[in-house]
């Protein structure tokens, strides 16, 4: 696969460490804060070329420069970066006083029943499901919008995983977080394979100055490997993986704030509420029959090279069983997966999107999902697997009575 030659992420941690965390600094830190920043600049700068259309890179100029009127910093000067003094416990941007209004259960639904959670998530190679429970395997190489409503958005990139292979994975993710009344500053996240950062890309790890900021936080459950954002303030729960050399995402998130769209009709495309394009879709279940029918061969579609490991379809289900019991889309997801490319990470990948799904989804009896599901959009009327001819039959017919009548 090939890595990303813009190198922000690298700049954001840098300063991060520079700065230990701390936005309040104290006027005998300021030079080395200056100093930091200047060379916080000058990373940006020697990145700029490869980082014109990524949203964090941007997010970090504007940032760099507020930070630098903030601190009345020279943009003249030394660019090493010294070590600030970490601030003792308790002097940070942890509030508990935030308003109610960022509190999104408080707020909105003080008077009505709980909110409706829906989930959606993304994995593998990589496979949708979607905040209506739909379930796709999709092909969407490139970079693609995954969540795009007034309070954030989502994008993913996915990428080949061996070379002239349909086979694609997620490789980076962007989340911007909008800026929310008295409750956060607009905030980017971004991830990508090998660099899964505990904070956003100014180096904050919650929503910034606002008196509400603790209303957006981010934990890190495990380094490296597994981070979950948690925004109070719109009832959101994100969990991002880094499985193999691969990026998850899963999210919970209210039904309200799902439809929060200025203009449905005209929004374009959004992969967790709508699904992927028809012609980016892979028939799931014509290549699981096909798998099945193999046997002991591997399956190979027209443009598949043969994966480095060889897995044939019996021991690819075996090698999913340790994991995944239940034999569901998660499983044969897994199969599909192990098949294609040969990695036993994109097992793994499977057993914690549905871990993911048991802790977010809000209706346990919709955890397992049996059978791919379309939804009837105008651009997909017909259901799958119904030929048109029945319909058309069934159309004559009606009219057929009609007549009788």
């Amino acid at each position: 696969p090939v890595t990303s030659p813009c190198k922000i992420l690298k700049c954001n941690s840098e300063f991060w460490a520079a700065t230990s965390g701390s936005h309040h600094v104290g006027t005998e830190e300021a030079p080395e804060f200056c100093t930091a920043l200047r060379a916080y600049a000058h990373c940006t700068r020697r990145t700029a070329r490869t980082c014109r259309g990524d949203l964090a890179y941007h997010s970090a100029v504007h940032g760099i420069e507020d930070l630098m009127v903030q601190h009345n910093c020279s943009k003249d000067g030394p660019t090493s970066q010294p070590r600030l003094r970490t601030l003792p416990p308790g002097d940070s941007q942890e509030r508990s006083d935030s308003p109610e209004i960022c509190h999104y259960e408080k707020s909105f639904h003080r008077h009505s029943s709980a909110p409706n959670y829906t989930h959606c998530g993304l994995f593998g190679d990589p496979h949708l499901r979607t905040f209506t429970d739909t379930f796709q395997t999709c092909k969407v190489q490139g970079a693609w919008p995954l969540i795009d409503n007034n309070y954030l958005n989502v994008q993913v990139t996915n990428t080949p995983v061996l070379p002239g292979s349909a086979a694609t994975a997620t490789s980076k993710l962007t989340i911007i977080f909008k800026s929310f009344q008295e409750c956060v500053d607009q905030k980017v996240y971004q991830a990508e394979m090998d660099e899964l950062p505990a904070a956003f890309a100014d180096g904050s790890k919650n929503g910034g100055d606002k008196h509400g900021a603790n209303s957006l936080k981010i934990t890190e459950k495990v380094s490296g490997q597994h981070i979950e954002i948690q925004a109070k303030y719109i009832g959101t729960t994100i969990v991002v993986r880094q499985v193999g050399r691969y990026l998850t995402f899963a999210v919970r998130m209210p039904e309200e704030v799902v439809n929060a769209v200025e203009d449905r009709d005209s929004q374009g495309l959004y992969l967790c509420l709508r699904g992927c394009p028809l012609n980016q879709q892979i028939d799931f279940q014509t290549i699981r029959s096909a798998q099945a029918t193999e046997g002991r061969v591997r399956w190979k579609g027209p443009s598949l090279q043969a994966p480095p490991e060889a897995f044939t379809y019996e021991t690819a289900t075996a090698k999913c069983r340790e994991k995944l019991p239940v034999e569901d889309l998660y499983f044969q997801s897994c199969v599909f997966d192990l098949l294609t490319t040969g990695d036993v990470n994109f097992m793994l990948a499977a057993y914690y999107a549905f871990e993911d799904v048991k802790m977010l989804h809000s209706n346990k009896d919709k955890l397992h999902l049996y059978e791919r599901t379309r939804d009837l959009a105008p651009s997909n009327m017909a259901p799958s697997g119904i030929s048109s001819a029945f319909w058309v039959a069934l159309l004559c017919l009606c009219q057929c009575w009609l007549c009788l009548l």
